[in-house]
């Protein structure tokens, strides 16, 4: 116990505040749950308290790590891009002939984690993006497989840059020095998740109130113009508030991640749908309930994450 108190006395007002706040509209949204069947009977509310159950879930993982540090925020997104990768390639059908280059890119996870590790920003940098990105269809042509070749190397490619380094950008977040951050690194990587779910969740709630004309309907047929306006006013207004709550931005710096990380989230939602609906499917695994996979749950992440942090370094972490 008084471990605990330790871990909780040791963190930003802030943060705590904000992780409190979270509870609150979670045990919210059990008490919705529980009053609809009373309100509007006749209606099946099975998926909605699964989704509620997992948020549970995922809120208790995501708030212990951040309670306990960087090693175990790196550890949970290490777990994170694991699931996400393997998610990917039953997805992309990987060649049984490719089992060597399959088990490469799952060597990537840790390499790629390291250099969080040992905060070497220079290597995580292009260590996926043009190392990786060279030397799988190298080995591919060493091993002589030729048939889908281009493809088979493009897959293997956006899968580890979607999955592995993009979602990284949310761990690295952990290792901004803690001075002039009004809710430490925690307070980071805890806004940045906070606003890209709530634009998902805003984005659904303006669409199911007042959606009437659809954005893409070839990609996602459920998406309408009203969901996504009303979403990203939404979003860029709780940014513009809070932002300087959980982060050191002000001012122009602010103002851009107002406009954009809600766009950057729609991006990544609708970017996975054409790739599920290329493939054929309509999630990418059942790992979640109610929600699917964790690509299905991190889609908007893998965009806003390298977002958000390269607009914190370019406003506010300039010595990272």
């Amino acid at each position: 116990m008084v471990a605990i108190a330790s871990v909780f006395a040791d963190q930003p007002p802030a943060l705590l505040w904000g992780l409190g706040g979270v509870l609150g509209v979670l045990t919210l949204a059990v008490a919705v749950a529980q009053a609809l069947p009373r309100l509007k009977p006749g209606k099946d509310y099975t998926n909605l308290r699964e989704r509620i159950r997992s948020w549970w879930v995922m809120i208790a993982l995501l708030a212990g790590a951040l309670l306990l540090g960087w090693v175990a925020v790196t550890l949970l997104f290490v777990v994170i891009s694991f699931i996400a990768l393997r998610e990917f390639l039953s997805l992309a059908h990987i060649r049984p002939e490719d089992r060597l280059i399959v088990l490469l890119a799952y060597l990537c996870i840790p390499v790629s984690y390291s250099f969080i590790a040992i905060n070497r920003y220079g290597m995580y940098l292009v260590f996926i993006p043009v190392y990786v990105f060279m030397f799988i269809p190298f080995a591919m042509a060493v091993i002589g497989q030729t048939r889908a070749y281009l493809a088979t190397a493009a897959s293997f490619h956006w899968g580890l840059v979607t999955c592995v380094y993009s979602l990284g950008y949310a761990a690295y977040l952990m290792r901004a020095p803690a001075h002039d951050l009004p809710a430490g690194p925690a307070g980071l990587v805890f806004f940045l998740l906070v606003a890209t779910e709530a634009n998902d969740v805003l984005q659904y709630c303006w669409g199911k109130a007042m959606g009437r004309r659809k954005i893409i309907p070839k990609v996602s047929p459920n998406k309408t113009w009203e969901g996504f306006l009303g979403g990203w006013i939404s979003t860029a207004a709780l940014i513009w508030f809070l932002g300087p709550v959980f982060t050191p931005l002000s001012g122009l710096g602010l103002a851009i991640l107002a406009v954009f990380l809600p766009v950057a989230g729609f991006a990544g939602d609708v970017t996975m749908s054409a790739v599920k609906r290329d493939i054929g499917v309509k999630d990418s695994s059942a790992l979640i309930p109610g929600h699917g996979g964790i690509l299905d749950r991190a889609d908007s992440l893998i965009f806003t994450a390298p977002l958000y942090f390269h607009i914190l370094i370019f406003f506010a972490l300039r010595d990272f």
